[in-house]
């Protein structure tokens, strides 16, 4: 259970989270930057967190012998973690190689790509695996080129063609993880009504890959699709989306989006509490072009700043009550929309 927060403490936490957000560390004591320090680790913020107490300096910090002791060892920690992504890069970059040696269309998607794409400094997203997604029809003849680059299945093959993800794991590193996808939406219950996969992103895209559009929505689908919104850094990555979103054109775009692959609910609902959550008032006027029905309603109601906040307090049998309640409305909910073109 992570250290509990005061409502003051904890938006400071959201400062230190927010990537592009200055962070006014001065007068803390020892115990409560300890105790931020931990929840930004928990939450996935953490290197977002020691980039702003480096950037600040040591010499602003309380000159505690224990607090400096942590914090040399979560600055390890996060070099350890960023060879860790550059390692995986690499074996990335092999596989899609052999991807297209073997002309099967393919694309890298969520951690690399959204380190590369929306934050200004690479280190604030680190990643501990590479998604891969390709066309449910090319999923067995990816996964022996996965194969064929040193890499054995560590997950059940029919659970994972059911699920449309397969694990891999490299044969002389196991902490070396690459995910193939063939939908980034893997529960079975909501694939019904909402599906996210490599035709409806080429779609989106249109001519260039990796718009702003198409990673916002991939974002979202990532907080609430496969997540439940455990961690902060989900909705971060929202945050830097909706920041990207550049043009009236590529608002547009996300909307069409939305509705072609089914997800207006989740759009409504991780943009609203991304938008609390670090006062963007765009994510909240992008939320509010979705016109709520019930399940939007009461949605709104489950997923609150508290329930993300909280989520492994005092309060987390709580916040797990109204996630996996969140679960439900999305699995119940009707189809918004008949899928079409963006």
């Amino acid at each position: 259970m992570l250290p509990s927060l005061t409502s003051t403490e904890e938006r400071l936490l959201l400062r230190f989270a927010d990537p592009e957000a200055t962070a006014v560390e001065d007068n803390l004591s020892a115990k409560v930057l300890s105790a931020l320090l931990d929840n930004a680790e928990f939450h996935g913020v953490l290197p977002i967190m020691l980039r702003k107490l480096q950037e600040g300096g040591d010499a602003r910090l309380p000159p505690d012998a224990g607090l400096r002791e942590k914090l040399d060892d979560l600055r390890n920690k996060a070099t350890i973690a960023t060879g860790q992504s550059m390692l995986l890069q690499y074996h990335g970059d092999r596989i899609m190689k052999g991807m297209a040696t073997a002309g099967i269309p393919a694309r890298i998607v969520k951690g690399p790509v959204f380190a590369r794409k929306l934050y200004r400094n690479v280190s604030d997203r680190p990643f501990t695996d590479i998604d891969i997604l390709v066309e449910p029809a090319n999923l067995a003849r990816a996964n022996q080129v996965i194969a064929g680059c040193g890499f054995e299945l560590g997950s059940n093959e029919a659970e994972s063609y059911q699920l449309q993800e397969f694990k891999w794991l490299e044969k002389e590193n196991s902490s070396l993880l690459v995910e193939l996808h063939g939908d980034l939406v893997h529960d079975t219950g909501m694939r019904r009504r909402l599906s996210l996969g490599f035709r409806e992103l080429g779609i989106i895209d249109g001519d260039v890959t990796d718009t702003p559009a198409a990673l916002l929505t991939i974002a979202i689908v990532h907080a609430a699709g496969g997540h439940k919104f455990h961690r902060l850094q989900l909705c971060v990555d929202v945050l830097q989306g909706v920041r990207a979103l550049q043009s009236a054109e590529s608002e547009t775009r996300l909307l069409d989006a939305a509705r072609m692959t089914g997800i207006e609910l989740e759009l409504a609902i991780v943009l609203n509490v991304t938008g609390q959550l670090f006062g963007e008032a765009r994510a909240l006027e992008l939320a509010g072009r979705i016109k709520p029905d019930l399940s939007i309603r009461l949605a709104k109601r489950l997923i609150t700043t508290t329930t993300l906040l909280r989520v492994n307090s005092r309060e987390k049998i709580g916040s797990r009550l109204r996630r996996d309640a969140f679960r439900w409305i999305q699995r119940l909910a009707k189809a918004r929309a008949i899928p079409g073109k963006v």
